[in-house]
């Protein structure tokens, strides 16, 4: 192995001009193009009765449009607000496994991970984001998204009555909906920033004592983590589908989250050191990535098909509604993307990273992590749309737009706090291990 021991750990990103112009006209474009995709589809109409989904009827005024409520059927401001909660939720999951990955790390007590701490590290800055994000589509238009928050749906006198939902209202209602998610993101945020600052005090002092105390607080962060997680998938996604509920679904959320965070910090570790940054990684880094690309893609098609799988073989009724919605309902609109779910998630990287040097490459590394986070972002979409848009919803300008903007933004914000602290971290009592990582 060609390892330098003297080779210099030193690195402080500096992120040039045209690489932020580059940004900037990104999240422009990808403005534009939701902007684009808003007006055309209020044009459109874009209105369908929540029962049938045939084109004849879904021309309706724009101010018809606008005042309809989710009892009417679902309009093009639902699509909209069901995007935005889309990219949201996918975006700041991603930054929330960032730090799970972190504190993994340290306790398992792994030494070779150290050298890219800095980039999964720097993804809890995204969490303000994302959680303001969340919070204000929520209180904007909760109705639009979930039908449980509408009125009369768990009093007994009320011709809206629901039976089940009822019986839910212990959990889902909106005061502890909006109290879960402000403790969870402050929570996961007040943890990531007792984490940073361990780190940059490491940075400046030295010392086995600050890898100690991150060891403890990661610790806290997982048990957290463990809780507030499925609750957030739950209450985020599942409870989209009010009637329908499976045990499995957080597992579910948490995978498709997982592998397109691991996805996102292998292509900023390649892009960094594409441009010069981080001399000290070396393939056997990559191969360690691609190796848990390629593990969880695996774990994510168990959790996929052992729901599936499951819920079709007992064929109860209040179960297979919601696969039947996405595979039979709407005129069969989703089923194409449910069942591409399962190639471009599984069997693309099952086959392109099973080889040796497939995890060791930069160019294979980038086209099965780019081809994971979009997949993955095809897996929270057929999650969440169906359940909002009955069928009216489609992959268009308003979609690429935002799947644009999102991406853009989450880089601006991630190499922004990357450069506020070296590169590597200075002091990590186990960095030499990672210098000489050899697999």
């Amino acid at each position: 192995m060609h390892h330098d021991v003297h080779i210099s750990v030193d690195e402080q990103l500096v992120l040039s001009p045209k690489f932020k112009r580059n940004l900037y006209i990104a999240l422009a474009i990808g403005i534009i193009l939701f902007v684009i995709g808003v007006a055309m589809a209020a044009m459109g109409g874009g209105g369908h009765d929540t029962h049938s989904i045939h084109g004849a009827e879904a021309t309706q005024e724009i101010t018809e449009a606008v005042a309809e409520t989710a009892h009417h059927g679902p309009t093009w401001m639902t699509r909209m607000w069901a995007d935005l909660w889309h990219n949201s939720v996918f975006f700041s999951g991603i930054a929330l496994l960032g730090v799970f990955f972190m504190c993994v790390q340290y306790v398992a007590w792994a030494g070779w991970s150290s050298i890219l701490k800095r980039i999964p590290e720097s993804f809890g800055s995204f969490l303000p984001i994302g959680g303001a994000l969340l919070l204000v589509i929520f209180l904007v238009a909760n109705h639009d998204i979930f039908h449980w928050t509408h009125e009369g749906l768990t009093d007994p006198k009320s011709p809206e009555y629901d039976k089940i939902i009822a019986g839910k209202s212990g959990y889902l209602n909106v005061p502890f909906f909006l109290t879960r998610m402000v403790v969870f993101f402050g929570l996961w945020y007040f943890m990531w920033t007792l984490m940073r600052k361990q780190s940059l005090l490491e940075d400046q002092h030295g010392g086995d004592s600050y890898y100690h105390k991150s060891g403890y607080i990661s610790a806290i962060f997982l048990f957290i983590f463990g809780i507030s997680v499925p609750m957030a998938g739950w209450d985020w996604v599942m409870s989209i589908d009010t009637h329908w509920f499976s045990t499995m679904f957080w597992v579910y959320n948490f995978a498709s989250w997982w592998v397109s965070s691991l996805s996102a910090i292998t292509l900023i570790c390649i892009y960094l050191k594409e441009n010069g940054y981080l001399k000290g990684m070396n393939d056997n880094h990559f191969h360690d990535l691609g190796k848990f690309m390629f593990a969880f893609s695996i774990f994510w098609a168990y959790i996929f098909l052992g729901q599936w799988l499951l819920i079709f073989y007992a064929n109860i009724p209040e179960e297979t509604v919601y696969f039947l919605d996405r595979t039979q309902a709407y005129d069969k609109k989703y089923t194409f993307l449910f069942f591409f779910l399962l190639f471009i998630n599984f069997v693309f990287p099952f086959l392109w990273f099973m080889t040796r040097d497939s995890k060791r490459k930069t160019l294979l590394l980038k086209i099965g992590g780019i081809g994971l986070i979009f997949g993955h972002w095809l897996d929270f979409y057929v999650m969440i749309m169906p359940g909002v848009t009955k069928g009216t919803s489609e992959i268009g300008f308003m979609e690429i737009g935002l799947l644009i903007a999102f991406v853009s933004l989450f880089i601006i914000i991630i190499t922004n706090t990357l450069t506020k602290a070296k590169l590597i971290p200075q002091n990590h009592p186990m960095l030499e291990e990672s210098l000489h990582h050899s697999i």
